[in-house]
């Protein structure tokens, strides 16, 4: 599977999902996070279709299905075309369930056809830190098959940053982050995803840009390399491709 440079000071600029058809992404963009296999993954063909068509050099990451990280209860669930086969309370929250393990399985089929290098685990507001989280977390980790893949966690909610940085480091993961509101904690790359200052309809100022690109820059003198910067806001696609400008790369 192929991986990008980690030395690499390169910035990759992408967008969470296709704001436009899968063609136009290819040729503007470089990265797009796949947000289809969080509501419920494609087939492994589907997703190898969309490897082929991409070009070299063009990179996918994803995000992990909402079976291992929200709860039944969550209206993200709205759109889960396949009936729940297991109890509701065997669903969700990193639980050590034979169901929530299917899912990551079914996860990485995807992240292996997509040569996907990266994996977000996008945590709801209510998965708050206590005993049972905690413990959960640490047995999902502990428990699945990596593939080689990194593992980015996005954690929502009171969670305090001591105990996000030690969790990181603990269980080998990345620590996500909206990089206006939030610093990283842990990890050996950076991954950026801005969700809008305020809510997805928000667009980005020039100086909105300008305060983007001087994070880009710290983390990449923390070591953190490469930088993955993911738009996920109205007006994504114009925002990917202005940020690429200001920073000298093509789009």
């Amino acid at each position: 599977m192929p991986r990008t440079d980690p030395s690499s000071d390169r910035v990759l600029i992408g967008c969470c999902g296709f704001p436009v058809a899968r063609a136009r992404c290819y040729r503007e963009l470089e990265l797009v996070e796949v947000q289809q296999t969080f509501y419920e993954p494609p087939s492994p063909s589907v997703a190898a279709r969309w490897r082929a068509e991409a070009p070299s050099g063009f990179t996918f990451t994803l995000k992990a299905w909402q079976l291992i990280t929200h709860p039944p209860s969550s209206p993200t669930y709205r759109r889960l075309r396949s009936p729940l086969t297991g109890p509701a309370d065997a669903y969700g929250r990193f639980r050590p369930s034979p169901e929530v393990m299917a899912a990551w399985e079914r996860t990485l089929e995807v992240a292996v056809a997509l040569e996907a290098p990266i994996v977000v685990f996008q945590c709801p507001p209510s998965f708050a830190p206590g005993p049972e989280s905690l413990e959960n977390l640490r047995a999902f980790f502990g428990r699945v098959e990596r593939g080689g893949l990194t593992f980015v966690w996005e954690p929502r909610g009171a969670w305090p940053d001591p105990v996000v940085a030690a969790l990181c480091r603990e269980l080998d993961l990345v620590h996500g982050v909206d990089p206006l509101v939030a610093r990283e904690l842990a990890g050996g790359i950076a991954y950026f995803r801005l969700h809008g200052i305020g809510g997805y309809r928000y667009r980005y100022t020039e100086a909105d840009l300008y305060r983007l690109r001087q994070r880009c820059r710290e983390a990449a003198e923390a070591g953190r390399r490469p930088v993955h910067v993911l738009f996920n806001n109205l007006g994504m696609l114009d925002a990917a491709r202005e940020f690429a400008a200001l920073l000298g790369q093509p789009g």
